[in-house]
């Protein structure tokens, strides 16, 4: 799995960029060395369960570049504050995620379930290095994914967010997926509840 992204306070001036167009040293820069990121390199929803004990940390980190390097849309975005890369969004069509086809939350809760549609997006992660946390990079990330799938033609958006007040108690590496305030803050509406915690947020591109 990837690692948190914390609930955003004061937006910070950022810049956020497809993650194709920069050298992929600034992504292996957010995703550092240890940790959850590290372990997984934004493939966690790209390979089955049956397939993913098997593959280890260097193969993961090599789909990841060579993910970024194919044609076609996606995998993510990158933020920056000035020139210093401070966060990772993964946002692309929706049926290139194959593990959400049997996700419990996922599958049992989208009102969209075909899973084949390339009008629907999916926002699925967000990497935030802990020094960069609580600076609103979440939050630009989430923004900037809209308008990212928009102009790929993409229909419909749908994230799958944390909501921490329905928990005792949430921590850090369980908000990979982002907030439902911060997709709320980003204009995504709650379409369902599969459990207390988690809900489907989407937002639509296009009428």
């Amino acid at each position: 799995m990837m690692t948190d992204v914390t609930e955003d306070l004061d937006p910070a001036p950022l810049r956020v960029v497809p993650a194709g167009e920069v050298p992929f040293a600034e992504v292996e820069a957010v995703f550092g060395t240890r940790g959850d990121p590290a372990h997984c390199w934004c493939q966690w929803y790209k390979i089955p369960g049956s397939d993913w004990r098997a593959t280890g940390d260097e193969d993961l980190h090599d789909r990841l570049r060579l993910q970024m390097q194919a044609p076609g849309a996606g995998p993510g975005l990158l933020a920056y504050d000035g020139e210093t890369p401070v966060g990772w969004c993964a946002v692309e069509p929706r049926s290139a995620l194959v593990r959400l086809r049997r996700s419990r939350i996922v599958a049992g809760g989208t009102p969209h379930p075909d899973f084949d549609d390339p009008d629907i997006w999916s926002v699925s992660c967000f990497v935030v290095p802990r020094a960069y946390r609580r600076r609103g990079v979440g939050r630009a990330l989430t923004e900037a994914a809209v308008e990212y799938a928009r102009s790929r033609g993409a229909g419909l958006l749908e994230g799958y967010a944390v909501d921490p007040s329905a928990r005792a108690k949430t921590s850090a590496d369980a908000l990979f997926h982002g907030t439902v305030t911060m997709f709320e803050g980003a204009g995504f509406t709650e379409v369902a509840r599969p459990t207390a915690d988690r809900a489907i947020m989407q937002r639509r591109l296009r009428d």
